[in-house]
């Protein structure tokens, strides 16, 4: 863990100069759940920090999509499979599989993947992305694990390179990947002051 005073120092301007308790909790558990997994690479921990800061509307607490999925294929009731234009309708559950968490997991298919990869079930009850444990097991099994889209932190921070700006395909393509990197720029800053 980083001196927190120094930590909290360096990160308080992204947050427009002051932290609520609940910034501060989110914060403290998603270092605590990148120890547990045993993450000792801090580059890797401020991109999971700035991923979340991201992700959560700076919030640092699982949420539910702005919108829930209105507007995209995956806010209704329907599959993947062969891609835009050839989804397929479902039924069962009656849920929709629109962004929660820290990441925002979307799709049926992520749903049930992340499940079975957690022992848990995520597509009867995908709320339970909303816990802060499993939106933080969630986080840390797919962005070390290539889960979300089949590549990890590995890929980007080595011993020999560092990418702030293609980590974010881990995530999501390269959206807003150069404001995230500027994110994770400054929480590393604040895990090495």
């Amino acid at each position: 863990m980083p001196d927190t005073k120094e930590f909290y120092a360096e990160i308080r301007p992204l947050f427009g100069g002051h932290l609520t308790q609940s910034q501060v909790d989110g914060i403290q558990a998603i270092l605590k759940a990148t120890t547990d997994a045993g993450i000792t690479d801090d580059r890797k921990t401020a991109y999971i920090l700035a991923t979340v800061f991201h992700e959560t509307a700076k919030t640092m607490q699982p949420i539910n999509e702005f919108g829930k999925g209105a507007g995209h294929d995956y806010g209704k009731k329907l599959k993947m499979g062969g891609g835009p234009g050839k989804r397929i309708p479902y039924t069962t559950p009656d849920e929709l599989y629109y962004g929660r968490g820290y990441v925002q997991l979307t799709w049926y298919e992520n749903y049930e993947n992340m499940g079975k990869l957690l022992h848990i079930d995520l597509l009867d009850n995908p709320d339970l992305a909303l816990q802060p444990a499993i939106a933080a097991a969630i986080l840390i099994k797919g962005m070390t694990k290539g889960s979300f889209t089949g590549v990890s932190l590995d890929k980007y921070f080595t011993s020999d390179s560092t990418d702030w700006v293609n980590a974010r395909k881990i995530i999501n393509g390269l959206d807003m990947a150069k404001t995230i990197a500027g994110y994770a720029k400054t929480f590393y800053k604040g895990l090495t002051e």
